[in-house]
């Protein structure tokens, strides 16, 4: 909601001298988020200047239109001499009055303007849409002064199109739709300075007539409880919108389009009531608002045709026959409440206008809104309520205008059709705020400021008096008189979110000022600390970020063609997804079989932005769907589900287990002096896999790696972590193909691990320290070149005994020498005995033991080993 501060002065009387921060701290206590509050005065710096073309040259030969303009801009220029100007706008013509800003002007964002050549001219200053001046949003055009515009060229432009206003954005909340207009605003900022309003609203305003104005059957008086309508006939067409009005809807964001429509679009702004328009002439017959038959066509203003739903609510024209819906229901020509359609829009030849001001269904309304994705500014107010008491004095202001702007007849007759219910009082206990929010409110500054927001209030009788037990004592004090007292506050018909105690409590609290609430920390429930499942995840988070990976939070929304591009085989078990009923983005409404996509896409769109050295993880779930599930049970809010009514629901939830990923690319170790660095790769995935399973406390001996094969890995160069021969995860480089599809760079590996599936983590043991030193011993072993490192491993520990304390492969080298298909691994191991000093006979002889399993098991020969046992000295270990 954008609005200038001369439109609010016009009803509420702001100091004169009040300062923009003042202003903005001002709604801000009100609970008001405010985007910006900016001095269009400061925005425009330098020569900002009224002209007025004189001639136009098409320039051709270039891929958009551009014409070379002169413009005449007085004696701004210091010639008087018309100034020559590039532009590629095409809604102005000769003699139009447009602004000019000059070189050596800036416009907002720190745009400076100078003279430059451009498309083979001289091009010296800019002339400037509403956009480029910072007035609102639309850059379809530049901005052409209308006719009634006194300024002469080279006057400055700031008076004429605001540019001498405060401009404030606000981002109203839901629950107050009351704030998108001017009058709320208005109201709120006489609460917060205590300063007078004048409600634009409270104006006289005919009441409906026996004869309507228009012929009108409400049909669905659920979703349309009143509806109202006035004709106006006559008005001369030509007639332009006033300057005045179509620079409060420029700063607003609203485009201007012709005066009968200005007009209801500036009411909304200022009342907060929409309205509509119709050509009275293109409707052949009775006005019927009912709900759309399935199936039914409406061509909307915008120019989409859109099929309609069984719960849209329309205006129809009877006068036209409709097979699918029947004759006499007429077919559709408005999508109420949210956008008029073509065939009765107000054209430049309409002289015969019909105002529709209304009061429609918000939740019916939101739902249209969103089916049809069409979030117009009436269905923005819609949707967060509208006060059902303004058509009438919306239609009055509205025919008011137009025949004072451009003549014709205001029709007597007054169409209003109201089935509203009355608002329903609730009852508060004068203590109830004092108790919930810890300020001590009296009884008479608590009606005080009910009445402030236009309740009103009826004081009861002393609950006390009845029942002395009935009432707590009140936070800070209190009379134990107004402790008890009971009042009856009915809400204002502006504010359709005030339904219960709390809701009044909380503007209790707003206009008395959150800052008088003290700030008390609440004490601390005990506990009984974290879980082990909350222990282990932590841990694993820890273990991956001190290794350098980044955590991230990806969305766990999928399209529909990731499985395709990660390459899943069409019976992987991941491809079945659960599809959401209202998804945030057509394009992505499955929830993740896997964190690999969302993963993948956030190395993508780092690599896009110049980062190459990615290296991320992610821990979440993952959602895979109960197979024949089928809907879950209807529960209403009536009780608390049954235990039965529970557990059929949770048959149906999807299973939730928990994963951790990691996506690398890049140089894990970067270049630079100090040495060549090192690119990632699929080891240092599968490195990333055995940290998280070292920090949730499965010990080594329990885990496996293995070679294996799982989409989107590459099959040559995929790993499967086992733990206790069950598969819990997979790592690797991943496939060409699926680099390909994702836009990745080559040798992208990543890792992703079942955390649900590990087994819980056993007690954890102190460690046993040594005091004696350990034996280095190197060893190295010829093997195939396809026998796994960790295999061979695995057999040095079974074979060594319980003296090993240690091994870790050092080096992998290959050569011509050790033959085609042949490779040396290199492993450091250590001994140490916790009772004594090793003999050199004793490590060596358990060296000789570990060899012998490697050699039986996988024909491992003995490539050298250290002949001497090295003997590690405090701070010192040999070489």
């Amino acid at each position: 909601m954008r609005v200038s501060v001369s439109w609010l002065r016009e009803y509420v009387d702001l100091p004169a001298d009040l300062p923009t921060g003042d202003l903005e701290q001002a709604l801000v206590d009100l609970g008001i988020e405010v985007e910006s509050v900016v001095d269009l005065r400061e925005s425009v710096t330098g020569p900002l200047v009224v002209g007025e073309v004189l001639e136009i040259e098409e320039l051709t030969g270039f891929k958009k239109p551009i014409r070379f303009c002169r413009v005449d801009v007085g004696a701004a220029n210091g010639t008087g001499e018309p100034q020559e100007i590039v532009c590629g706008a095409r809604n102005f013509a000769v003699g139009d009055k447009v602004v000019v800003i000059l070189p050596g002007g800036v416009l907002p964002g720190g745009f400076a303007i100078g003279a430059r050549k451009t498309y083979g001219r001289n091009s010296h200053g800019m002339i400037c849409s509403a956009q480029e001046l910072g007035l609102g949003d639309d850059h379809s055009g530049i901005v052409v002064l209308p006719e009634d515009v006194k300024a002469q060229p080279g006057d400055d432009a700031r008076p004429v199109v605001g540019l001498d206003d405060v401009v404030v954005e606000m981002e109203i909340t839901p629950d107050r739709g009351y704030a998108l207009s001017v009058r709320g605003i208005a109201r709120e900022l006489s609460h917060a300075l205590g300063v007078p309003f004048r409600d634009p609203a409270d104006a006289p305003a005919p009441g409906g007539t026996a004869e309507p104005a228009y012929p009108v059957e409400v049909r669905d008086p659920v979703g349309c409880d009143r509806f109202a309508a006035r004709m106006v006939r006559g008005v001369d067409p030509t007639v332009e919108t006033p300057g005045w009005m179509r620079q409060r809807l420029t700063v607003a964001g609203v485009r201007s389009i012709s005066l009968a429509v200005d007009i209801t679009n500036y009411l909304m702004l200022e009342l907060g009531q929409p309205m509509h328009a119709f050509d009275a002439d293109r409707i052949a017959g009775t006005l019927v608002v009912r709900r759309a038959e399935a199936g039914e066509k409406l061509t909307t203003l915008d120019g989409v045709s859109r099929s309609l739903s069984a719960e849209d609510l329309v205006i129809c024209d009877a006068g036209l026959p409709n097979a699918l819906a029947g004759d006499d229901a007429g077919v559709p020509i408005s999508l109420a409440a949210v956008m008029g359609g073509e065939t009765s829009e107000v054209l430049a030849s309409t002289t015969n206008v019909l105002f529709e001001a209304a009061h429609w269904d918000p939740a019916t309304v939101g739902r249209t809104a969103r089916r049809h994705k069409l979030f117009s500014e009436a269905a923005k107010r819609w949707e967060r309520g509208v006060d059902p008491a303004l058509p009438l004095v919306a239609l009055e202001k509205a025919v008011r205008l137009l025949t004072d702007l451009a003549g014709g007849t205001a029709g007597e007759e007054v169409l209003d059709i109201d089935h509203v219910a009355p608002r329903t009082p609730v009852t508060l206990p004068v203590d109830l705020p004092s108790r919930r929010v810890g300020v001590a409110y009296s009884p008479d500054r608590v009606v005080e400021l009910l009445e402030q927001v236009g309740c009103t209030v009826t004081r009861g009788a002393d609950r006390l008096a009845e029942d002395p037990g009935s009432v707590g004592t009140a936070a800070g004090g209190g009379s134990a008189a107004g402790r008890g007292e009971v009042l009856t506050v009915t809400p204002p018909s502006w504010r359709p979110d005030l339904t219960d105690p709390a809701d009044l409590v909380e503007e209790v609290v707003r206009l008395d000022g959150y800052d008088r609430v003290p700030s008390v920390l609440p004490t601390a429930p005990p506990g009984r600390g974290l879980t082990w499942q909350q222990q282990r995840r932590r841990a694993v988070a820890r273990s991956l970020a001190e290794r350098g990976y980044v955590e991230v939070l990806a969305q766990p929304f999928v399209a529909p063609e990731l499985v395709d591009q990660l390459g899943l085989p069409a019976d992987d078990p991941r491809r079945p997804a659960v599809r959401l009923a209202n998804p945030l983005s057509e394009e992505e409404p499955l929830l993740r079989t896997t964190l690999l996509g969302p993963l993948l896409g956030i190395v993508k769109r780092n690599v896009g932005r110049g980062q190459r050295d990615v290296a991320i993880y992610e821990i979440g779930t993952v959602f895979h769907p109960r197979p024949g599930a089928g809907a879950p049970p209807a529960m209403g809010v009536d009780r608390r589900p049954t235990d039965e009514e529970f557990a059929a629901a949770d048959a149906v939830v999807p299973a939730q287990p928990r994963h951790v990923a990691v996506a690398l690319t890049g140089e894990i170790e970067p270049v630079g002096w100090w040495g060549a660095g090192r690119t990632a790769g699929w080891a240092d995935a599968v490195e990333a896999g055995r940290a998280v399973l070292d920090a949730a406390g499965i010990p080594a001996d329990r885990v496996t790696v293995r070679a294996g094969e799982r989409a989107p890995w590459h099959p040559g160069r995929c790993a499967e972590l086992v733990v206790d021969d069950v598969v819990v995860g997979h790592a690797g480089e991943l496939h060409p193909a699926v680099l390909a599809a994702l836009e990745l760079p080559r040798r992208t590996s990543a890792m992703e691990l079942d955390l649900d599936a590990l087994p819980a983590a056993p007690l954890a043991a102190g460690p046993t320290i040594s005091t004696f030193p350990p034996a280095l011993i190197d060893v190295a072993l010829v093997v195939d070149d396809s026998v796994p490192a960790a295999e061979v491993r695995a057999a040095l520990v079974e074979g060594a005994g319980p003296l090993l304390e240690d091994v870790r492969l050092f080096d992998v080298y290959t050569s011509e020498q050790l033959g085609e298909g042949r490779k040396s691994l290199a492993y450091k191991l250590t001994f140490r005995a916790p009772d004594r000093t090793l003999a050199g006979e004793e490590a060596v002889a358990a060296r000789d033991a570990a060899v012998a399993v490697a050699a039986e098991r996988f024909g491992a020969t003995l490539r050298g080993a250290s002949t001497k046992v090295d003997y590690a000295r405090p701070f010192q270990r040999a070489a």
